[in-house]
């Protein structure tokens, strides 16, 4: 399949995918919640050594928040959008 075509079948509106964005960003933070918790934990009290005293905690909460929110994932979003609503369509 020709990078067209393949552009033209997850194409999606923009709102659509700032929202679907939006949900991809929300349930990573929810499977993240135990890094997320001991970034701020580390965190807690500091102002600018929370740059070096926590790189630990906020690589582990990135490399977490990754495998969540990657251009893959999103475009499988966009697939099943695209499906959830050709099936409305033919539905009506």
């Amino acid at each position: 399949m020709g990078y067209l075509q393949e552009a033209r079948e997850n194409h999606v509106k923009k709102k659509v995918e700032e929202a679907l964005r939006s949900k991809m960003k929300q349930k990573a933070l929810k499977e993240c919640d135990f890094y997320c918790s001991k970034y701020a934990e580390c965190a807690r009290g500091r102002t600018f050594s929370v740059v070096w005293q926590c790189r630990k905690q906020a690589k582990e909460l990135n490399n977490c928040l990754h495998q969540f929110t990657n251009d893959a994932i999103l475009e499988e979003m966009k697939k099943a959008y695209m499906v959830e609503q050709e099936t409305k369509e033919k539905n009506q």
